[in-house]
């Protein structure tokens, strides 16, 4: 399960963080929208991908996998804030908070399995 999980977390991450931390338009107008310099984006991106990196690693070492996830799961929760604070439909927010809950979930599955 956390297999699977970990893939989940790769294939939704992976393509967001790169395309944050080259700037790509699309991610350079959703800084702009949420009033944040692009150089902050960059740093979420790089955020994104070390979690994807500890959340991989993690199918070795699970205390890595775990704290991966749990800060995957705090920057998601922290992005279905930041999406309702800037006035974004309540819909807008709803593919972080899944995020945050797959992520809790290899958090969780991964410690119960040791």
């Amino acid at each position: 399960m956390t297999t699977v999980l970990a893939v989940v977390l790769s294939l939704v991450f992976l393509p967001l963080g790169l395309a944050k931390l080259a700037a790509a338009p699309v991610m350079r107008q959703a800084a702009a929208h949420f009033g944040m310099p692009v150089r902050l984006y960059r740093v979420v991106g790089a955020l994104e991908m070390a979690g994807v990196g500890g959340v991989l690693m993690g199918l070795t070492w699970t205390p890595l996998g775990v704290a991966a996830a749990t800060g995957l799961t705090l920057l998601m929760a922290a992005a279905a804030v930041v999406h309702l604070r800037h006035g974004d439909p309540l819909p807008r927010a709803v593919p972080a908070v899944v995020v945050a809950l797959i992520s809790l979930t290899y958090a969780a599955v991964a410690m119960t399995a040791g």
